[in-house]
């Protein structure tokens, strides 16, 4: 389970470090892709092959399953964990989701979110605010 904030700053390759309890649950690679609200997901490959899956077989049909199947697959890439624990992130994602200097590592269950450190405190302080309405609506979701 991926849980917690890491935070670390992107090297001039464009390559972060992955915290060392993360790395043994990735293994020695992963997939990074596009993500939700400008941040990007780096997933376990086994994780990433069951959410393919999924998106593999949404309706053709439908204009949001065929946008959402691009967003997240045209934009997936596998990288390798280095021997220093770093992975890189491609140029075109780093742009994607903004990111500079100082980057934000958020565990989410069965995914690291990689976000621009500005961004997610911005987002972070959004979503405590709005808290008690999300909790509200999750409700009748049994949580």
């Amino acid at each position: 389970m991926l849980i917690g904030e890491y935070r670390y700053k992107l090297d001039v390759k464009g390559r972060i470090a992955v915290p060392s309890k993360i790395r043994g649950f990735l293994g020695n690679s992963a997939v990074i892709t596009r993500g939700l609200d400008n941040c990007l997901f780096l997933y376990p490959k086994k994780d990433w092959e069951v959410l393919a899956e999924k998106i593999k077989n949404l309706p053709l049909s439908q204009a949001n399953s065929r946008a959402f199947a691009r967003l997240m697959l045209a934009g997936a890439m596998e990288v390798r964990i280095d021997g220093q624990g770093r992975i890189l992130i491609p140029d075109y994602l780093r742009e994607y989701a903004g990111l500079k200097k100082e980057v934000v590592l958020v565990g989410v269950y069965n995914r690291l979110e990689i976000w621009d450190k500005k961004e997610w405190e911005k987002y972070k302080k959004r979503t405590e605010k709005e808290s008690g309405d999300i909790a509200e609506r999750l409700g009748d979701l049994g949580i």
